[in-house]
């Protein structure tokens, strides 16, 4: 294995269990699971055992099965479903497990995802997705290309052949979206610092102006916990400051690129720091990190590396570049030396100088040396990998590849337009991401252009964004767009702060989300259809979403009727008793309810049995585990894992990581919370912590009694505008703690 294999070598394991397979002449049939199969047709049969770049693995074991002929059909039989495939490999009928016989695989498909949002005004198509309310849905592979031993990609030996997957699992969505990490791989684990608050903004800031803000920031006690620097870290006046050797990007037969007439500037590739706006780069990047922010530096790749950067002679030396006459090194990401000297002369040494990830801003076309390789494709997958081999997460800022493009977080959807029509369709459009696989979208929260900035629809997105994967403002480079809080009217300052603290606080409870997507195939945003797909209700709620396992989110996105100054969202609520974690209102399942709220609130509800961990710092970026944790809790019965690790590395998967598991139990009149001991990794969490117990639907108690390692410890009461508040400071977090409240309440 060569080097560039060591580093970049993909774990797969593309060939299938040989007793899978039925081969008839130019077509092979593939049973991957008793609902899942392959259909491959080439005439040549030259079939693909190697792993693709949407699907890893083919092996998932022995299935069942047998096989029939009907004419000229094949008919293979499984303990679920029965297939009828043509031999020219078209897929005829499906037979459900339910007895339903499908034939038709495109009309009940409930979408996916698309490449970005760039540019857009609203509602716009998406593509196909692996989830169908007729119960099957087909993924094509056919036109992705195949890896090869070292690393490196390549294209099929056929290319008129077919090569498609058949998920058949009826109604069973999450184990749909299960079998399908299955064979793509999984949903790696995100850094903790990605599930705060982001500052993101294209302007021209100078180091001292950055810092000034990220101060004003924490003098408004509103917490970030990363801080993008879009373009203007680097020179981008190059033809000015550098001459007319540095040539003009061809201009692209884009439409995004011709509506923004700038994707083809000079000065939007750029490796080497400003320094006149950045004098002190290093101690720039320091201050940030004492602040407690990570970094994230914007970069469009596209026209390589020119003679005016840093490491020009350096890499060109690498590269056999002629730099006397100031050739470029042209940017190709299928030229394993290039990866490799790009990682060794840009990458790393701005990592060690405290570059955390990068924003991958690519808007230069599909095509490549590589016929049919998106260089899109190519730098997320080879970015993620880079870290990894530094034993970090996989981590971009990037757009949407095609399917597999979950193994490479997290989505950046471009930039939209400041409209309602945008708002209205992104929470619909984030959380059906889910049937592509891809969950962690990331969008310019309060929109990036092409529209007019007021306070209504700003806290709007805020409000949406609080309960979105990533919660990143942006805007693009006019001050009158800018999305400071402050940059409103007082009202509006205060309503976002409020939700961008929440949004910090929640990060115990989204974080365990984020593991439950690795490991579980959960998103952090799933659709209400998901848990109920056999309800008509389900699907016409399309922003409407699960957020996490507690929580259903609804956020407001339309404007205020004028009269009330009140604007109003349609919620389908399943069976069961909801509250508003906002108002404390009860909500009864089971019944579509229409939720009215001023611009302060949206519809936030949680479960009966509802737990939901919350950081109790009440300032500062930090985002670690905390010592302190306010947990709210609904009556019900309920459980929770509260997952923890170091929350950037991979040593999470050497099972460092510690988990503690809080328990609700309700009979009659009495309430018992129990915090279990920790498991795991105790040196990860703090040796003890203070909790505050949140019973939110409690107002009082004839009793109440803390209990520790079997002694009775102290503890205070405090009465809130929702329930009530029962704090027990100094817990061993390897003894834990039950809490019983007997409350003389009727349970609402």
């Amino acid at each position: 294995m060569d080097g560039f294999a060591e580093k970049y070598a993909v774990e797969t394991d593309g060939r299938a269990f040989e007793k899978n397979m039925i081969i008839d002449g130019g077509l092979r049939i593939t049973v991957i699971t008793p609902e899942l199969i392959r259909i491959e047709h080439c005439e040549n049969g030259a079939f693909c055992d190697s792993a693709t770049q949407a699907v890893l693995f083919r092996n998932l074991g022995a299935v069942e099965y047998t096989k029939s002929s009907n004419g000229n059909s094949v008919i293979v039989k499984t303990s679920k479903c029965e297939f009828e495939i043509q031999k020219n490999g078209k897929l005829k009928s499906v037979t459900l497990s339910d007895g339903r016989t499908v034939t038709g695989f495109k009309k009940g498909n409930l979408k996916g995802t698309r490449r970005t949002l760039d540019v857009t005004f609203g509602r716009v198509k998406l593509g196909d997705g692996i989830i169908s309310r007729d119960g099957v849905a087909v993924m094509d592979d056919s036109d992705t290309l195949i890896f090869e031993g070292g690393g490196t990609l390549a294209p099929r030996k056929y290319k008129d052949g077919m090569d498609q997957y058949i998920f058949a699992y009826g109604f069973d969505y999450r184990n749909t979206l299960r079998d399908f990490y299955r064979i793509t791989g999984k949903t790696p684990l995100i850094p903790r610092f990605c599930l705060g608050n982001w500052w993101s903004r294209f302007w021209a800031y100078t180091q001292d102006e950055y810092l000034d803000l990220m101060k004003k920031f924490e003098d408004k006690d509103i917490p970030l916990t990363v801080a993008c620097v879009d373009m203007d870290w680097h020179w981008t006046d190059v033809k000015k400051r550098f001459g007319d050797k540095v040539d003009d990007y061809p201009k692209p037969k884009n439409p995004i690129a011709n509506i923004t007439g700038c994707f083809w500037n000079p000065g939007w590739t750029g490796y080497s720091w400003n320094t006149e706006l950045f004098p002190d780069h290093k101690g720039f990047l320091d201050e940030l990190h004492r602040r407690g922010l990570s970094v994230n530096l914007n970069v469009h790749p596209a026209q390589g590396v020119r003679f005016f950067e840093d490491m020009y002679s350096d890499f060109a030396d690498y590269m056999g570049v002629d730099k006397e006459n100031k050739e470029p090194i042209n940017f190709d990401f299928t030229d394993k030396k290039f990866v490799e000297g790009y990682f060794k002369y840009i990458n790393e040494p701005m990592k060690k100088e405290g570059v955390d990830f990068w924003w991958i801003d690519w808007q230069q076309g599909s095509k490549s040396t590589v016929e049919g390789l998106d260089p899109l494709w190519l730098l997320n997958h080879y970015y993620c990998l880079d870290r990894q081999r530094h034993g970090l997460r996989p981590l971009t800022l990037s757009r949407f590849a095609g399917f597999g493009s979950h193994r490479y977080p997290l989505g950046f959807s471009g930039d939209t337009a400041i409209q309602w029509s945008v708002l209205d369709f992104q929470p619909y459009f984030t959380a059906t991401a889910a049937n592509a696989g891809y969950t962690w979208w990331s969008h310019d929260i309060g929109g990036h252009n092409f529209g007019k900035v007021n306070d209504e629809l700003y806290l709007r997105w805020v409000q949406f964004g609080v309960f979105s994967p990533i919660m990143r403002f942006h805007s693009v480079n006019d001050a009158r767009k800018s999305k400071e809080p402050w940059k409103f009217g007082r009202e509006t300052e205060n309503i976002a702060k409020k939700f961008l603290r929440l949004r910090h606080r929640m990060i115990p409870y989204t974080y365990t989300m984020n593991y439950l997507t690795e490991t579980d195939g959960r998103p952090l945003l799933m659709p209400i259809y998901y848990e109920y797909p056999e309800c008509p209700e389900a699907y016409t709620v399309g922003n409407e979403y699960f957020f996490g396992t507690q929580l259903i989110a609804a956020p407001i996105t339309k404007k205020a009727d004028k009269n009330t100054n009140t604007a109003s969202v349609d919620v389908w609520l399943p069976e069961g008793r909801y509250t508003d974690i906002f108002t404390g209102q009860v909500y009864d399942g089971g019944r579509r309810h229409t939720m009215r709220r001023d611009v302060s609130l949206i519809p936030v509800l949680a479960k009966a049995g509802a737990i939901i961990p919350l950081d109790s710092r009440k300032s500062g970026n930090d985002c670690g585990n905390p010592e302190s944790l306010e947990i709210l809790i609904y009556k019900g019965n309920g459980t929770f894992k509260l997952y923890e690790d170091d929350g950037r590395t991979l040593d999470y998967r050497d099972g460092k990581y510690a988990e503690t598991e809080f328990t609700l139990k309700e009979n009659g009149s009495e309430l018992k919370f129990t915090v279990s001991p920790a498991v795991g990794d105790l040196s990860l969490i703090p040796n003890s912590r203070n909790y505050a117990f949140s019973f939110r639907d409690v107002t009082s108690a004839d009793k109440i009694s803390a209990i520790s390692n079997g002694e009775e410890v102290d503890f205070t009461v405090k009465k809130t505008d929702v329930g009530m508040s029962v704090t027990v400071e100094n817990v061993d977090t390897d003894k834990g703690v039950t809490v019983t409240v007997y409350s003389a309440d009727k349970t609402k």
